[in-house]
């Protein structure tokens, strides 16, 4: 294997490191690092009004961070804006690839393309179908 990789390298006139003065293969041991990684960032933001989202589409588009909004504030101030800041929400979080769905009612959660928020169906169970089915009759 170095002897090829030696050739493919003197093939497109790089410098020959898999061989020594001495015409012996030499061979580097490399340890493992965690530098190259990034580790997944949970963060909460505060969402006041339509210029706070920026922050946030910013944390977004780096693609490690799953964001905790707190909406409250501008549900309370208003409620147009807020509409339009969960669009603006909405098109960035689609356009990553991630997901995005609403955790109590003053809660939003935004998620990379890699993690998948969990939502419960809400279908009802057969049994209760079936029990309210009985009862109209």
């Amino acid at each position: 294997m170095a002897k090829f990789m030696s050739q493919l390298k003197k093939a497109f006139g790089g410098k020959d490191e898999y061989e020594s003065d001495s015409g012996s293969s030499e061979y580097l041991e490399v340890a493992p690092s965690e530098e190259g990684r990034a580790k997944v960032i949970i963060r909460s933001f505060v969402l006041d009004d339509f210029s706070g989202i920026k922050p946030i589409l910013d944390a977004v588009r780096e693609g490690y961070t799953i964001a905790f909004v707190n909406i409250q504030p501008l549900k309370d101030k208003d409620l147009g804006e807020l509409k339009r800041s969960i669009d603006k929400l909405k098109k960035t979080i689609d356009a990553v690839g991630g997901e995005i769905a609403g955790f109590d009612e003053d809660w939003l959660v935004l998620a990379p393309s890699f993690a998948e928020i969990y939502k419960p169906s809400k279908e009802v169970p057969q049994e209760q179908t079936q029990a309210e089915a009985h009862q109209k009759k």
